[in-house]
């Protein structure tokens, strides 16, 4: 598909083409919500632990005879009963990941990317560069194209003046081709990807 081309301004800066392949899938919600949960799930530290009877430090003697007393018949201060027992069934660290094969993986970045075109939140730069990094500048670009809830992707690598200066704005994000994921996509309400972000994409895919 033909697509229109912007500068960091917002301001026509020529065309090119899109492949069908990797732009214009029909979107499928599902795929996108199952990717999003694998890299939420991935990222949970899973550090939560509350002690259980084997980890309170206590005497581990009888606490008082078998029979006679009336009360049931227990032979430990530790059990979750008693109160500084230790708790039953309590949370321990763990891994939360999940599996999800690499072809959902990658199927669900192209719909993701499809997503975003179709609703008409994709927008593509011939470049991001900066001759210099100040934030104040590049505020000032944003606000003649509209842009305050933005994913910008780069080539190899993001250059460094425009990196600077994207660094303190908020819900602003900027990451190289490599870095581009499902989740920072949906979280956002604009993608922008430059040319060479593009043709990394679509070599990625091939």
């Amino acid at each position: 598909m033909k697509f229109n081309m912007t500068s960091i301004d917002g301001s026509a800066s020529g065309s090119l083409e899109l492949r069908d392949e990797v732009f214009g899938l029909e979107p499928r919600a599902d795929l996108i919500a199952r990717m999003v949960r694998w890299q939420l799930a991935k990222r949970q530290s899973g550090d939560h632990k509350a002690l259980g009877r084997a980890d309170i430090h206590r005497t581990g003697k009888k606490m008082y005879k078998q029979k006679g007393t009336g009360g049931a018949r227990h032979g430990s201060a530790r059990v979750p009963q008693f109160r500084g027992g230790g708790r039953a069934m309590g949370p321990v660290v763990r891994s939360h990941a999940h599996d999800l094969p690499k072809k959902v993986r990658a199927l669900a970045l192209r719909h993701a990317l499809s997503a975003k075109q179709r609703a008409g939140g994709l927008i593509v730069w011939e470049s991001a560069q900066l001759d210099e990094g100040k934030t104040k500048g590049l505020r000032a670009h944003f606000a003649k194209a509209m842009l305050h809830n933005v994913l910008i992707i780069d080539g190899a690598s993001v250059n460094a003046h425009f990196a600077a200066a994207a660094r303190n704005l908020p819900q602003v994000d900027v990451l190289p081709a490599q870095g581009i994921n499902v989740y920072d996509i949906m979280r956002r309400e604009k993608l922008v990807l430059t040319r060479a972000a593009v043709e990394a994409l679509e070599a990625r895919f091939k």
